[in-house]
């Protein structure tokens, strides 16, 4: 090869993989890692730092690992990201880092994501965590959330000297992490407990099963148990839905539950908590949770449509998540919205009924807008419906905390510079902000909030 093509990677047989919940991606060998690494050209001016929202310097530990030198390597991503196992399996890199990578104008990219979890997954293996000497400052910090915004902000205050604890509403930690992404993307014990863990390491407490709101409020944390200054990273779990006819009946799920019971609860196993396992699933939406949903839903056994308003080059999800879901057999009713979710004489779904769309003029987003064919309805069978729509955050939090405004949305109101909210010395970020939105931008927030709450401190 001459450069411009990067290392395949090893990936299970589609049909294979579609029967197990087992990593789809199997990751780089040394040699593998060795010859994508050779592919970066060390730009003098590299625009995938940039485009990463945590700012790892890509260059520099790429470098290393060409020169098999993987700790170095660990050690230099580790002082931008807290979670890089993670990052490097569920990042849309193709979107961020790698859209910008140079190599990519005449060739492919450099595989940046495939090569972080590569020297994360070495680091594992050969018992390497990061490290942090930074002697205690004093200063109290509790922070709201254990998925990737509030394990960024805790490791990094960590880092910087400060007493972090971290609350949980769950048994387990890790947020999203844990209930929302399936085990074939992102193994829970061997990737996400282990970088836990690696956060724990640099001394951050974490307490489980606190809801915050309702266990203890912001306000007594800081008034009666001594904390001076908390981030908000509770993310949003709150499902929405279409509001159309049939939505109560039974056999219709969100996909954060659907998710959580199968990820969080092992449900795909034998379970106490159990999942309904439909024969016929149509999945609404077309994002990365949607895509999650679909390819659950199959390992489970069914037939799985996604049934989606806009056309393939407005799918939301990334496009390798796309392809696995086609690769492994899900089914995807493009330009296509339901009107009514049918229901049988006992209450439990029967079919959909579904009407075809096509593409008007762009709206606030920038996408064009579908529009209704009139006369196009038509019925489907199924016996599972799956909404995945988007989430908003749990009102609780805002409720029960004095100053802390939220949009028209629910999101909490903070300043993207700094995370900074209304509230003194209350910071927020990641999707209790913004929504729904990607692990590394949750984490970015995370980091951003960091500095500014170290910044605070410095500066009383």
């Amino acid at each position: 090869m001459d450069g411009l093509v990067r290392v395949p990677i090893s990936e299970q047989d589609p049909k294979v993989r579609a029967t197990n919940f087992e990593e789809v991606c199997l990751g780089y060998t040394e040699e593998e890692a060795v010859a994508e690494a050779g592919r970066c050209l060390n730009c003098k001016n590299p625009k995938c730092v940039g485009g990463c929202p945590v700012s790892i310097d890509i260059p520099a530990f790429i470098h290393e690992v060409a020169e098999r030198n993987f700790e170095k390597a660990y050690e230099i991503i580790s002082r931008s990201s807290a979670l890089p196992a993670v990052c490097g399996r569920v990042c849309p890199q193709e979107t961020q880092c790698e859209g910008v990578c140079i190599r990519g104008i005449k060739g492919e990219a450099v595989a940046i994501g495939k090569l972080e979890r590569f020297v994360a997954d070495w680091a594992r293996e050969n018992g390497i965590s990061p490290k942090s000497d930074t002697p205690a400052n004093g200063h109290k910090v509790a922070v709201i959330g254990s998925g990737p915004a509030g394990l960024t902000c805790a490791g990094d205050l960590a880092r910087m000297g400060y007493d972090v604890t971290i609350f949980e509403a769950l048994h387990k930690t890790g947020g999203v992490l844990v209930y929302g992404i399936p085990e074939f993307r992102l193994p829970k014990d061997k990737v996400v407990a282990k970088e836990v863990e690696n956060v724990k390491k640099l001394g951050v407490k974490i307490e489980t099963n606190v809801i915050v709101g309702k266990s203890i409020t912001i306000d007594e944390l800081m008034e009666e148990e001594g904390f001076e200054a908390v981030f908000i990273g509770s993310g949003a779990g709150l499902p929405r839905f279409m509001n159309i006819p049939g939505e109560q009946l039974s056999g219709v799920f969100s996909a954060n539950e659907y998710l959580t019971r199968s990820n969080l609860m092992k449900a795909y196993h034998d379970s106490d908590t159990p999942i309904f396992r439909g024969k016929k699933v149509v999945v609404v939406g077309g994002g990365n949770v949607a895509m999650d949903a679909a390819r659950t839903a199959l390992r489970l056994g069914a037939e799985v449509h996604i049934v989606y308003r806009r056309s393939e080059k407005e799918l939301p999800a990334r496009a390798e998540e796309v392809h696995h879901a086609k690769e492994e057999g899900v089914i995807f009713d493009l330009l296509q919205n339901p009107v009514e979710i049918l229901g049988d004489d006992k209450g439990w779904v029967r079919g959909i009924r579904i009407i075809k769309m096509e593409l008007g003029e762009p709206d606030e987003s920038g996408r064009r807008s579908p529009v209704e064919i009139p006369g196009s309805e038509y019925e489907i069978e199924a016996d599972t419906v799956i909404m995945s729509l988007g989430t908003s955050p749990n009102p609780l939090i805002s409720a029960t905390t004095k100053g802390l405004s939220t949009n028209r949305r629910g999101c909490i109101i903070a300043e993207e510079e700094t995370g900074k909210t209304e509230k003194e010395a209350v910071y927020a970020g990641g999707d209790a902000v913004t929504g729904a939105a990607t692990v590394i931008l949750a984490m970015g927030a995370g980091k951003t909030a960091a500095a500014a709450i170290d910044k605070y401190f410095k500066e009383k």
